[in-house]
């Protein structure tokens, strides 16, 4: 079930108003049997994957409650239960092909020519999600941050809460257990600002990301037909696109969390406007880039056995990035990249070199080449495999054809192509505009709705409104969230 469906609108009209009436003592049943019925909505039977893992972790963290620190062979063997039932649901249903196909290749490689099997199973959407959620759980009570929750029922509740079920933020317990056990009476306030958040998500992914996606699309499904400019535009029409896909996803999870009263992490602060590739990953997908330094970085050591060892836990932990996000190479060559890159700047941080002036000069030639390279990165992240990255590259300024297929790829859209241009970097202006005042002024959608006077804050609504709606007509269809497939 999409946050940008009818279905949603009904479900969410159901749940909502019922959250509010259940007594406190059965809230936590209630959300839990519709988060089980938002996940089935897609696949009834992958419901069984979200208990097989919540029931793993719940039982394994119980066990750590149990046992001593000082057994810690047994300690550490109960993690190990826990991350081989995680990480196993991720190897067989998002990995097992890749890797098969790998073996494949190298034993044909090897004059030793073998057929590995593949697995033809439809990936369940969120795996990604739900089970680095509750291997944090496990991690945490492992290391005595937590006590082990004994309410099954509200532990699976916070595996499986349906606004942040399939695309994060990847929440931590530390945070969510308490909330289910807090009284949230009705609030007006809260609930508007919701509102305002999810209409604000619902704006960015059906007018921006699904309208930029044309374009990419076009381009990306066909890259044989274009060359210069219309590869140029469409990793930039990519980069904005993502952004808004992403981000509008969680914006409608935290609003809707808000709006029954609980509060979710943010998972992005304005990414676009990074100084660095440091600051890009202290701004962009912030639950998942906490989970890999709290668990895989500092576990593996961090930066506290030299810089050598500091780089390669860096490689590691963003070659695991770029794994999590698919299973394609594509995805670890991205992963790669950005580690490469955090092991320059850390090199010249380790130095104390500085090749940019601490002034506003120096902040935009930053936000340049954080953005460049980012944008670089990107084409790593859509491309289908290796080899079109490497037609990307060899094509990317290929300007033989002039501005002759610029146009083409907006021929499938409603409306004529400058009119579509000129919306499309109308509305990437319009995000960069509502980061900075975020930037700037620390007010985020606060100072975007409810600062402005009564009547001007209703005309933004408004036109929100009549943004997401004449785009529902002139859009050929609303896209599926991008990272539904991880």
């Amino acid at each position: 079930m999409s946050f940008v469906s009818i279905e949603f609108i009904i479900f969410a009209a159901l749940v909502i108003p019922l959250f509010f009436w259940f007594r406190q003592n059965v809230r936590w049943l209630l959300l839990l049997a519709a988060s089980y019925l938002f996940y089935a909505y897609w696949q009834p039977s992958y419901i069984l994957l979200i208990l097989f893992s919540t029931l793993v972790d719940y039982i394994v963290a119980l066990a750590l409650d149990g046992t001593a620190a000082d057994k810690t062979s047994r300690r550490k063997l109960l993690l190990a239960c826990s991350i081989t039932a995680n990480i196993g649901l991720l190897f067989i249903f998002k990995y097992a092909n890749l890797f098969s196909q790998a073996a494949t290749d190298l034993s044909v490689a090897l004059g030793i020519p073998l057929a590995f099997g593949t697995l033809d199973v439809l990936l369940p959407v969120g795996i990604s999600f739900y089970t680095f959620q509750s291997l944090a759980y496990t991690f945490d009570v492992y290391r005595g941050r937590l006590k082990a929750e004994r309410h099954f029922g509200i532990f699976a509740l916070y595996v499986a809460f349906f606004p942040q079920l399939v695309a994060g933020p990847i929440e931590r317990a530390g945070n969510m257990l308490p909330q289910f056990r807090r009284k949230f009476s009705f609030n007006y306030d809260r609930i508007v600002s919701g509102l305002r958040r999810i209409l604000w998500g619902v704006f960015k992914k059906i007018v921006i990301a699904d309208r930029l996606a044309i374009y990419v699309n076009a381009v990306y499904g066909d890259l044989e037909s274009y060359t210069g400019l219309s590869l140029i535009v469409a990793t930039l029409f990519f980069t904005f696109q993502i952004y808004c896909d992403f981000s509008a996803y969680s914006d409608i999870a935290i609003g809707v969390a808000r709006v029954l009263g609980f509060r979710l992490m943010e998972n992005f602060r304005r990414p676009k406007l990074a100084t660095s590739m440091r600051d890009f990953w202290h701004r962009w997908h912030i639950s998942l880039s906490a989970w890999l330094r709290d668990y895989v970085y500092i576990a593996l050591g961090g930066n506290r056995r030299g810089f050598r060892r500091q780089s390669i836990n860096v490689m590691i932990t963003f070659a695991l990035a770029g794994l999590w996000h698919g299973a394609n190479w594509t995805f670890l060559l991205w992963g790669i990249y950005h580690g490469g890159l955090l092991m320059l700047e850390n090199a010249f941080r380790s130095r104390n070199i500085s090749l940019l002036p601490g002034n506003l000069v120096g902040r935009v030639l930053g936000i340049f080449y954080a953005f460049t390279l980012a944008y670089l990165g990107w084409i790593l992240f859509r491309a289908g495999s290796v080899s079109e990255v490497d037609y990307i590259l060899r094509h990317l300024l290929d300007f033989s054809a002039g501005f002759a297929d610029l146009t083409a790829p907006f021929g499938t859209s409603l409306l004529p192509w400058r009119l579509e241009f000129a919306l499309a970097f109308l509305l990437i202006a319009l995000v960069i505009a509502v980061d900075l005042l975020d930037e700037r002024t620390s007010l985020g959608l606060k100072g975007f709705f409810a600062c402005p006077p009564l009547l001007l804050r209703w005309i933004i609504y408004y036109l929100l409104l009549f943004g997401i709606c004449a785009s529902l007509f002139s859009v050929a269809s609303v896209e599926v969230f991008y990272y539904f497939q991880f």
